[in-house]
């Protein structure tokens, strides 16, 4: 009815990743505050959440400057910091599972950085992500050299504008610019 879809059969169901993200999840953070705070009490058990929040945050910042240093490096070597990518999508993933408040999303997160462990997961994922080159190429009607447009004569016109000023050459005189001018002629 509807034409035939292909599916990966390793694919998980996304019902079954919702389910596990809105029940499961809940229920096990549940379950290890309870056995948490029924061994250590109540009050460490909520500094303890509110420890492993500040050292995420603190170690996304150590971890994150690092790897925006090293994914400079690769860009300006002329290479794609491929990676890099992923291994700062997966620290931003980690800093995340430390801030929500529970000690499962907790060991994830710890375990995220964990630089084996995240290229481990990097790689897994990777091996699962279907991916495609684009290539984009530039018109060459225009020449980029050092930051500069350089437009030929045909490739924009003089008009007026509200204040019925010209927005190209006037009074004679060739402008360096084709933008308007904020002066009044």
């Amino acid at each position: 009815m509807f034409g035939k879809t292909d599916y990966k059969s390793e694919a998980m169901p996304i019902g079954l990743i919702l389910l596990a993200a809105f029940i499961l999840l809940p229920t096990i953070e549940i379950y290890l505050f309870i056995e948490v705070g029924s061994e250590i009490g109540a009050i460490p058990t909520i500094l303890l959440t509110v420890a492993t929040a500040a050292a995420g945050s603190l170690m996304l910042r150590h971890q994150g400057l690092s790897l925006l240093m090293r994914m400079r490096s690769e860009m300006d070597a002329g290479r794609v910091p491929g990676d890099e990518l992923m291994q700062g999508a997966l620290i931003v993933v980690a800093a995340i599972m430390l801030l929500i408040p529970g000690f499962f999303t907790d060991a994830i997160g710890l375990l995220l950085f964990i630089p084996p462990v995240r290229a481990a997961v990097g790689r897994f994922l990777a091996a699962r992500v279907d991916m495609r080159t684009v290539n984009i190429k530039t018109s060459q009607s225009y020449k980029r050299d050092s930051g500069v447009v350089d437009l030929d004569e045909g490739e924009w016109s003089s008009s007026e504008d509200r204040d019925g000023r010209r927005n190209g050459p006037s009074n004679g005189q060739d402008r360096i610019s084709p933008w308007r001018d904020d002066k009044t002629d």
